[in-house]
Parts: C-alpha cells; structure tokens; sequence
C-alpha cells in the first residue's frame, strides 16, 4: 500500500498510485481494471484484488465505501456536466469524494483544463459510444490503416492535452497493438483486445447477469460466473415471497400473534374505561 493525500487532503493508502500505473505500463505489467455501482460490488472487487475500480462520478461515494484503498477512476458522463464549469466543478467533487482519476469523453480542451488544476485525467478514443453515430453506428475501428492512425494521433492530441491514460473501446487487437508503442498513454482496452496496458471489463459481464437473452456477454466480454440464472432464481423467489404475503393479508392469517405484541395485564380494561370518558 501506498500512503497518499487525497485532493481534498486527507490522508489515504491506496494499491496503486499514478506514477506505479505508469511504471507499469513501462516494465510490460497488465493490469486489471472492473466497473462498480456501489459498495457492495465495490467490495467484490477489491476483495478480489482487481488492480483498478471505474465507475461514474454520482456513484462515487458509495463506490469508495467498498473499496477504500482501491484505485479509482470517476467517470464525468458527457450529459451530466455540461458547460467547463460543471465539468470542473464535477471533477473536483469527485477527486475531494476520493476519485484517483478522473475520466472524461469530452474534447481536448477540457482534458486540458481539468489536467491544469493537478487532476490526474483520462480521455476515450476509438469507438466513443456518445459520439457512434459518426461511425455509422456501433462497430469495432482501427480496421483499416488510416482508421488506426487517426486513433493514435487522437491518443497524441491526449498527451499534449496532459492526459496519462485513456480508456480504448473496440479498437481492433492487432492495429492497438501496433500504436500502443508510439503513445506514451496508459491505455485500458474495452474490447480493445490485450494490446492495451490495462484489461477492463463491467461487473455484469464477467459476473454472467447481462445479455440477451439473459447470461450471453457483449462479444467483447467474458463470463465467469453464472449471474443470470441465479437473479432469476431470486426472481422467482421474490415474486412466490411477496404473493405469499399479499395473500395472507386478504385471508387474514397475518399479521398473527406470533408477530404482534399485546398490552401490559389490565392495561386493556384501563384502556377500554378510559375511552369510554371521552
């Protein structure tokens, strides 16, 4: 463990630092990296020992409950900040709640500026789903040559930016493998293959719980675990739970005295003398 001040002073430890990402994209290292939504799957993961946690800034808090020494990364959703004050301001919230990072998929100019004010930022190139439409919908790139160059000059235009990393999303293997030499960048590969220097994946993916039908990951993805079919189990259960009290209400077995607490001895005919004076 690391022992570090966090942007809103306080004294931390944390797995990893920045500087030790960097390190290990240089010594060829992978690394690990899973979404969360709260502290519950925070704690998964970090009990697990998963290098990083990415989630988005509004679940920040919670997250960090989970997995108070994991290294985090908040994400500023594109439509939750608007102007370069919000997206400031989101981001300063988020590095004071105990944000690492801070991830943005918005233009060069605000990378610049929240990397300005000392916050440790990462950018999104390749297939930015906000952005899909431009591609002509959602679809792997990097496929051809010229696709690949502009995603490495887009990778360029981060580092000049101040960024030290970026979030690469369906990026063809070979063409990530190839350019991944010529950025300094710690790049987390979304279905990006194992050419980036960190492996990212969502908590649902892996866990088996998304899909359609129920259980079948995203082709980029991977399931170990069999989340679906135990969610609809639970499912089940929860529906034969709650029928089974709306049903004892209506035919009146509950409540029953099993579960209610009566009055003291006399309290009752005192109860019933007094009600009946007023």
């Amino acid at each position: 463990m690391k022992r570090i001040y966090t942007f809103g002073g306080a004294l931390e430890e944390r797995n990893l630092t920045v500087a030790d990402i960097i390190q290990n994209k240089a010594d060829g290292i992978k690394m690990t990296q899973v979404t969360a939504r709260d502290a519950e799957e925070a704690k998964i993961i970090s009990d697990q020992d998963v290098d990083m946690i990415i989630t988005g800034s509004d679940w920040l808090a919670d997250v960090r409950q989970g997995a108070p020494n994991t290294f985090i990364t908040a994400a500023l959703f594109a439509g939750r900040y608007i102007t370069n004050d919000e997206i400031l301001k989101g981001a300063i919230m988020a590095a004071m709640e105990g944000a690492d990072s801070v991830l943005t998929p918005r233009g060069l100019g605000v990378v610049e500026m929240l990397a300005n004010e000392g916050l440790a930022v990462q950018g999104h190139v390749g297939m930015v789903p906000s952005s899909s439409s431009k591609l002509g919908g959602l679809r792997t790139v990097g496929k051809t040559a010229d696709e690949a160059i502009k995603i490495l000059n887009d990778m360029r235009r981060l580092e000049d930016a101040g960024a030290y990393g970026a979030e690469v999303e369906c990026v063809a293997e070979d063409a990530l493998k190839e350019i991944s030499k010529h950025t300094s960048l710690v790049l987390n590969s979304l279905g990006s293959g194992s050419g980036g220097d960190v492996i990212f994946l969502f908590f649902e993916d892996i866990c088996g719980e998304t899909g359609d039908p129920p259980g079948k990951t995203p082709r980029h993805a991977m399931s170990w675990g069999d989340g679906a079919k135990i969610r609809e189990q639970l499912d089940r259960e929860r529906r034969k739970a709650i029928n089974g009290f709306h049903e004892a209400v209506k035919e009146g077995s509950f409540p029953d005295t099993d579960h209610t607490i009566s009055m003291l001895p006399g309290e009752k005919d005192l109860l019933l003398e007094a009600l009946d004076n007023i």
